[in-house]
């Protein structure tokens, strides 16, 4: 199958690590095109990726078979009502825009095929996860083709329902922030227990990478690896039974019903 033609509206940095995914499997340069207000940003991206720019977002749009915005949420409208008069109803549209709808997608673009996502910043490292959810008039070669385009910066997850969006936002899409707070708090503790600074950063960052490395490359679950761990009355036994004596679990099912929440009332703020 010949690799469809793609074409990026906005080239920030996760458009970049898209399209670097892309190159990287061997999509060819005359296949992506992209589209950058910048004419710094549009030097640079052509120059990384060997990619054809364009200031102009109907001019980067036109002949191709995949539509990909990537543009801010708060500018999402404005770019596809001037866009929409030059697309094809047979283009595919991608967003990857947070908080923007396929009911508003629609409203500013008419109805069409179209694939929303909800990617995460280890994208930026190609160790992302995304959650996609396909309208009912995207085909399955067009599926297969968000998938492709999502899948070169990690791992894809197809969405039955659109409003499990919300819940994709809050588990992986807010989620590395979560793990950046735990590994704050326990850099600190270690250096209140004594260690210098530099140990405790190093500690607790090959503690993570480690402990993540385990939970993905084991084919053991997560609490099964914690209770292999957890030696009675040992170290970590004593560490896990203060986490839940404070109400850890409960606390991060509120934090992540607080993130499902907000996704939902920015989704609705953006849409209009």
């Amino acid at each position: 199958m010949t690799d469809p033609r793609i074409a990026f509206i906005g080239a920030g940095n996760m458009a970049a690590s898209l399209i670097g995914g892309l190159r990287a499997q061997g999509v060819p340069a005359g296949a992506i095109r992209a589209s950058a207000p910048s004419a710094e940003r549009r030097a640079r991206i052509a120059a990384e990726h060997g990619i054809e720019l364009f200031a102009d977002n109907a001019e980067a749009a036109a002949g191709a078979d995949l539509v990909v915005l990537a543009v801010k949420p708060q500018v999402m409208k404005s770019v596809c009502q001037a866009l929409a008069a030059h697309l094809r109803p047979e283009q595919l549209i991608v967003s990857i825009a947070a908080g923007i709808t396929c009911a508003s997608l629609e409203s500013w673009l008419g109805e069409r095929p179209l694939v929303r996502c909800m990617p995460n910043t280890p994208a930026l490292l190609r160790q992302g996860v995304s959650g996609l959810f396909a309208n009912a008039r995207v085909s399955a070669a067009q599926r297969q083709q968000a998938a492709r385009l999502l899948g070169a910066v990690g791992l894809v997850l197809w969405l039955d329902e659109e409003r499990l969006i919300d819940a994709v936002t809050a588990v992986s899409g807010s989620g590395p922030a979560y793990f950046f707070l735990l590994m704050e708090a326990m850099t600190a503790a270690g250096e209140r227990l004594g260690l210098p600074h530099g140990s405790a950063v190093q500690l607790t960052l090959q503690t993570a990478l480690g402990a993540a490395r385990m939970a993905t490359e084991s084919g053991v679950d997560a609490a099964e690896l914690r209770r292999r761990v957890t030696s009675p009355n040992g170290t970590t036994e004593a560490a896990i039974n203060t986490f839940q004596a404070g109400g850890f679990e409960a606390l991060v099912q509120q934090a992540l019903d607080a993130a499902a929440r907000r996704s939902a009332e920015l989704a609705e703020q953006l849409g209009r």
